[in-house]
């Protein structure tokens, strides 16, 4: 980052783009990574915001945007600003997630694996329960939401068919 651009930073706004430096980053766990991810999003929500607000009013005084997005040109910094260190911490909140749940799904597998003595007994041995295997399930139990979802997509295809037959 450019000295000049660092400048116009408040103490409070250094010290968030401080704590995402990459070295700083490689130290922290998830849950701390999702809160200075929640800092950081914010404070570039807030300079966005800002930004596009005062230079929309601005354009009615200047009859120009250009001339309107020149005079915010500290708040468009900011927020440029912001929108780098987000990425930054975006990215490494993804590899980090990543890895613990790699790890909770190895550890997963491991819990669910048998654990192994001296002797081999095979489970293939026992015999099926008479009867059947219990009762008939689908090969899927759909959700609430899937069937709302698959009900508003067929409404909306019989919606458009009824508009093109009505032509």
């Amino acid at each position: 980052m450019k000295k000049l651009r660092y400048k116009v930073l408040s103490d409070g706004e250094k010290e968030i783009v401080l704590a995402a430096r990459p070295e700083q980053l490689r130290q922290l766990d998830e849950d701390e990574l999702l809160a200075l991810h929640k800092r950081v999003r914010r404070a570039r929500n807030k300079y966005s915001k800002l930004y596009r607000r005062r230079a929309a009013a601005q354009v009615g005084d200047d009859r120009a945007r250009g001339k309107a997005s020149k005079k915010q040109a500290r708040t468009a910094s900011k927020a440029e600003i912001f929108e780098d260190v987000l990425a930054r911490v975006s990215r490494q909140l993804a590899v980090v997630a990543r890895q613990n749940a790699t790890t909770l799904r190895d550890e997963r597998i491991a819990a669910s694996r048998p654990e192994r003595s001296g002797h081999a007994s095979a489970p293939h041995d026992e015999p099926a329960p008479a009867g059947g295997s219990g009762p008939k399930r689908r090969a899927r139990d759909r959700k609430p939401v899937e069937e709302r979802k698959n009900a508003g997509s067929r409404a909306s295809g019989r919606r458009k068919q009824a508009g093109r037959d009505a032509r």
